[in-house]
């Protein structure tokens, strides 16, 4: 069932009237409109933008709605009465909307499983296995509960992450910008002063007026030649899978932010794994829907080759033993959960060693960073500068003499 708001005109008062309705498709929603008395004027389905595009559900949309409805299921209330109260309190439009979607999907007899997998979007592999293993153990609140908690970690990493690149990206735009400064203003002037008192540019001035020249005259086709290698990087990588795996390669060999990448697809694949068996998931499904959790295609193919192993009756920790970049601690901890019995908490434990890691790594970036963007900002400005106010002063001494 879809959501469709519709404006139409009441026949018998004539007054426009908006609002909306579920139903298979444009047509029947029309038809329903029709047959309660109103004339349809338009009818879009909820959602959907000016291009066509489905409305995104944020990640806080999300755990928002996993943690209340856990809260509900947790207090006794049940499935369809917690769902109700969900829709009530969700502010946002579009997650009202798939929720209201779930609710009619469960009053119909389907589980909540079936209606959560209508939206491959929005709920993942992960968050649908957990909510599949919690109907079936009875712990659906507390699957819910390990979702919005493992969520609201994994936001929070991001956002550290996406934080710590922040001061490098100003310094980044500083540079930039006294660059353009120097070229545009400053540059020229020099050209100006050499021509009227008759005298040859040194080399590296040259270059610089050059180059000036060719921004001043030609800075259409530096925006397009960047917009269009913008653009088709992240095509590339977007759409394509080649583009997706030379992506997912470089994350993990670039300099400084490699190590950290590393440790963030470990502690995600020991993370979710311990949530998968700690809800009752048979280790090769929880194996495999961890190793979809790591998001880099590379480190799947690479962690996938455990999948085999497994089959052949070897234990986990001798499958992820010597996989590339499968850091040591997880299969050593996963030695001591088979041996006691307790695998899902070792791999916990491993996942919150990395974690703690990547919190000291990612708070350390700036200061690693910094060096570096001061190194290249001295030299570039350097260049500028020698090409511009050294030829003056040797300028001013010749005149002098």
């Amino acid at each position: 069932m879809k959501r469709y708001n519709y404006k139409a005109k009441d026949k018998k008062t004539g007054k426009i009237l908006k609002g909306n309705v579920q139903a298979e498709n444009e047509n029947i929603a029309g038809r329903l409109l029709i047959d309660q008395g109103y004339i349809p004027q338009s009818i879009t389905e909820e959602g959907t933008g000016l291009l066509g595009g489905k409305t995104r559900i944020t990640t806080k949309d999300r755990i928002m709605f996993t943690r209340q409805l856990s809260t509900l299921i947790g207090a006794g209330l049940p499935l369809a009465a917690s769902l109700r109260t969900v829709t009530e309190q969700t502010q946002s439009k579009s997650m009202k909307s798939v929720i209201e979607e779930i609710l009619t999907s469960v009053e119909s007899g389907k589980t909540l499983y079936d209606s959560f997998s209508q939206f491959p979007d929005i709920f993942n592999g992960v968050y649908l296995a957990l909510i599949r293993a919690g109907e079936m153990s009875g712990t659906l609140d507390l699957a819910l509960k390990r979702l919005a908690d493992q969520e609201e970690k994994d936001a929070a990493m991001m956002s550290k992450i996406k934080g710590a690149l922040v001061y490098p990206g100003i310094i980044l735009v500083v540079i930039i910008a006294v660059l353009a400064f120097m070229m545009i203003m400053v540059v020229p002037q020099v050209e100006n002063l050499y021509k009227d008192m008759g005298q040859q540019l040194p080399e590296l001035t040259k270059l610089l007026v050059n180059l000036s020249n060719f921004f001043d005259h030609f800075w259409w086709l530096v925006l397009l030649i960047v917009g269009g290698v913008t653009g088709g990087i992240w095509y590339a990588v977007k759409k394509t899978a080649a583009g997706r795996r030379v992506a997912d390669n470089f994350k993990l060999y670039v300099p400084i932010f490699g190590g950290l990448f590393r440790k963030l697809y470990v502690s995600r694949f020991a993370r979710t794994a311990e949530m998968m068996l700690a809800t009752g998931v048979p280790m090769l499904d929880s194996v495999k829907i961890a190793i979809d959790a790591t998001n880099n295609v590379v480190v799947e193919d690479e962690y996938s080759k455990s999948l085999d192993i497994i089959k052949g009756g070897k234990a986990l920790s001798e499958a992820l033993k010597d996989r590339n970049f499968m850091l040591p601690l997880v299969p050593q901890m996963a030695s001591i959960g088979e041996e006691s019995g307790k695998i899902d908490e070792m791999l916990g434990k491993a996942a919150q060693v990395y974690e703690t890691e990547l919190d000291e790594q990612i708070n350390n970036i700036s200061t690693m960073v910094e060096p570096i963007l001061m190194v290249i900002m001295a030299g570039l400005i350097g260049v500028v500068i020698g090409g511009t106010l050294l030829p003056i002063y040797s300028l001013v001494n010749n005149v002098a003499v």
